[in-house]
């Protein structure tokens, strides 16, 4: 299963680094950038979210909230995001819901590690429908984030 441009996105409640839940509903009104990456602490993934972080006021100007997603547990990610100042939610889909739903997943990664989610990112409209979808085979790969925003530019 994957997610596509202009269908709807696909529903999650995930828990948050605080331990709260946290829904694709939570955020209706608002456009949404998901990322999923595959692991906290590692090279790509801790520069992909820094740059996210160095520059979420540009985010946060096209009235777009951005979340991270990945299978590690809520209390990994809360030291990553801690570790390295992160300034925006990381979800926990550690039962691997959200990332199968979003097209986002390896069956198997490096090290023979099972069920991982792929470097991967959405943007969802105000009213819930994917208007960008970028799943990467690579994970030494970074989303394109210049046709992020540019998709984000043209939804205010």
């Amino acid at each position: 299963m994957s997610a596509t441009v202009g269908s709807k996105a696909p529903a999650f409640t995930l828990t948050d680094t605080e331990k709260k839940k946290v829904s694709l509903e939570d955020f209706k009104g608002q456009n949404l950038v998901i990322l999923f990456f595959p692991m906290a602490f590692t090279s790509v993934c801790t520069a992909e979210l820094c740059s996210v972080r160095d520059t979420l006021s540009v985010y946060n100007g096209l009235n777009t909230a951005v979340v991270g997603i990945s299978v590690d547990s809520p209390f990994t990610l809360g030291k990553f995001k801690a570790d390295q100042q992160l300034n925006f939610p990381l979800l926990s889909d550690f039962n691997k819901e959200a990332s199968q739903a979003y097209g986002a997943f390896y069956e198997t990664f490096v090290l023979d590690l099972k069920g991982v989610s792929k470097r991967a990112a959405f943007v969802v409209d105000k009213e819930g429908t994917l208007r960008y979808a970028e799943v990467l085979e690579s994970a030494g790969d970074q989303p394109n984030f210049d046709a992020i925003k540019q998709t984000l530019s043209t939804l205010q």
